[in-house]
């Protein structure tokens, strides 16, 4: 019986192994870096997740050029790994070829849909999150002018701006919204140095609350602010603890659940293709109080963010999406 035993345990312990060693996760980041404390980031810490939960690692890599991006997919998809995670749109036109040469490998793109029967689509209302902050914003300034920083001029970073006009301007119309971007190229999303620059010349201009969507560019955005004495808010990530009691809020865009949850749907053999949206009913999005910002939320800034959002959920206020138009009517 004992022997019996034993056997058994063996066994289970041995399909347990190879249950596991039937996924190989990996993820590959945008370029800006692993550590940009935005997207990248929120990436790498949903990967962790799944690692330190599960005991399964996962290969990664950090491209430094545009170059690489299907060479590097390919030779991931070549050794084996999947589910496959690549964060950020750019990753589309390589995934588009790559998807249908490797039919049996997971693909899992944030930020931009790819329609191949392999591929899951991840992609975020940032305006309904931007909204909230820029009532916060709005409510926060003294001056009645803030600003916007984003990244790479593209549509997808117009759409955290709009959301955030429109947040902003909902408190009131004397409240006025500067709006500048950083570059037209990659480049734009790692140029610390052209954010702070950036956020001084909108401070010049009366601005004292600063909202930047421009992954490490914004590390630049949030010391300018800090260092003025004005307010910056973060996104993707939680930025508050980056400069304590000078953000004043951070618009969490939640690319570490969309990892965490492709890899463990791999594993636990649930993942769907498909496009997934996720806004403020999904918790995809969404604002970051903590002990180092929660002295500049007053209680009448809560109460009237708590119900925007709530209202945005119940659907009795629409949050333009920049994207359906490349308009933005606030």
């Amino acid at each position: 019986m004992k022997k019996t035993l034993l056997g058994l345990l063996a066994f289970s312990m041995m399909s347990a192994t190879a249950l596991a060693a039937d996924i190989k996760p990996a993820i590959i980041y945008d370029l800006g870096g692993k550590f940009d404390k935005s997207f990248n980031e929120a990436a790498f810490n949903g990967a962790e997740k799944f690692k330190t939960e599960t005991g399964i690692e996962y290969r990664e890599f950090e491209i430094a050029n545009d170059a690489q991006r299907e060479q590097a997919l390919r030779r991931f998809a070549g050794d084996g790994n999947n589910p496959i995670v690549m964060a950020g749109f750019s990753w589309a036109a390589a995934l588009e070829k790559v998807a249908v040469e490797y039919p049996d490998i997971k693909f899992a793109i944030i930020d931009m849909v790819v329609d191949k029967p392999n591929v899951k689509s991840v992609v975020f209302k940032e305006q309904e999150g931007s909204y909230l902050v820029g009532v916060l914003a709005g409510m926060a300034s003294k001056s009645k002018t803030v600003s916007f920083i984003g990244g790479m001029d593209i549509p997808l970073i117009h759409k955290f701006a709009c959301g955030y006009i429109g947040g902003a301007k909902s408190v009131g119309p004397d409240v006025k919204v500067l709006e500048a971007y950083t570059g037209t190229t990659p480049d734009a999303w790692n140029d610390p140095v052209k954010g702070g620059e950036i956020a001084k010349s909108q401070f010049d201009q009366g601005s004292d609350v600063v909202y930047h969507a421009a992954g490490g560019t914004g590390v630049g955005v949030l010391q300018a602010a800090a260092d003025a004495g004005k307010l910056g808010i973060g996104v993707d990530s939680n930025q508050n603890g980056m400069q304590p009691g000078k953000v004043l809020t951070s618009m969490l865009k939640r690319v570490d659940v969309a990892v965490y949850d492709a890899f463990s749907s791999a594993k636990n053999d649930t993942f769907t293709v498909g496009i997934s949206n996720l806004g403020l009913k999904e918790d995809g999005v969404g604002y970051a109080v903590d002990d180092n910002n929660k002295a500049l939320i007053t209680p009448e800034m809560q109460a009237a963010v708590d119900k925007v959002k709530a209202d945005i959920i119940a659907g009795t206020v629409q949050v333009h999406d920049y994207m359906s138009d490349e308009a933005c009517p606030y």
